[in-house]
C-alpha cells in the first residue's frame, strides 16, 4: 500500500513563509513510527492495543465486523492477536477520524486497499474529496478564529478602560 502525505514547510501561513503543499512523501517508506514492542515481538492482546491507541475494546470489535479492519488473526484460544501493521492500520483510522471522513467511506477506502494496487485511482480520489474537505474545515476554522481573536481584543482595551476608569485613574 502506497500512502502519499502532503507535508506543510511552515505551521503558519506568513508572507516570509507560506504554507508549501507541494511537497509529497510517501509515509509507508518514510521511518516506522515506533511500536510497543519493537524486540520484534508482534502479537498484541486486544487490552494491549486498547491501551495503547486508547480505542475500546468494543470499538476494536465494531472495525473489524463492519470491515474497517481486515480479519483479525486469533490464538489458539480465540483470543485476538494484533499485528504492528494492525496499529498501522488503526493509526490510520485514527487520522481519517480526525478529518470528519464518514466511516461508510472509511469502510470503502478499508475495501479498496484490500483489493490491491488497481484501486489506486479510486483511493486517490477518495482521499483528495476528503483532503478538499479537510482544507474547507480549516478555512472556516480560521475565519472563526480570526472573530475570536477580534471579540477578545475588543474586551481586553474594554476591560482596561473600565479598570482605568473604576479606579479613577486616566
Amino acid at each position: 500500500m502506497t500512502v502519499m502525505q502532503t507535508t506543510a514547510v511552515a505551521t503558519e501561513e506568513t508572507p516570509q513563509a507560506p504554507i508549501r503543499t507541494d511537497i509529497r512523501t510517501d509515509i509507508c517508506s518514510a521511518q516506522p513510527r515506533r511500536h510497543p514492542r519493537p524486540d520484534g515481538q508482534d502479537q498484541y492482546t486486544i487490552s494491549e492495543v486498547v491501551a495503547f491507541t486508547g480505542l475500546t475494546a468494543h470499538t476494536l470489535r465494531w472495525y473489524e465486523r463492519i470491515g474497517l479492519m481486515a480479519h483479525v488473526d486469533r490464538s489458539h484460544t480465540g483470543q485476538r492477536r494484533y499485528t504492528n501493521r494492525d496499529l498501522d492500520w488503526l493509526d490510520l483510522v485514527g487520522k481519517l477520524r480526525l478529518t470528519g471522513m464518514p466511516v461508510a467511506d472509511m469502510v470503502r477506502y478499508a475495501e479498496l486497499v484490500r483489493a490491491g494496487e488497481s484501486t489506486y485511482g479510486e483511493r486517490y480520489e477518495l482521499l483528495e474529496a476528503t483532503r478538499r474537505d479537510v482544507l474547507a474545515r480549516i478555512a472556516e476554522l480560521r475565519d472563526t478564529l480570526a472573530v475570536l481573536d477580534h471579540k477578545i481584543g475588543f474586551y481586553a482595551q474594554a476591560g482596561c478602560r473600565y479598570e482605568t476608569e473604576r479606579n479613577g485613574t486616566r
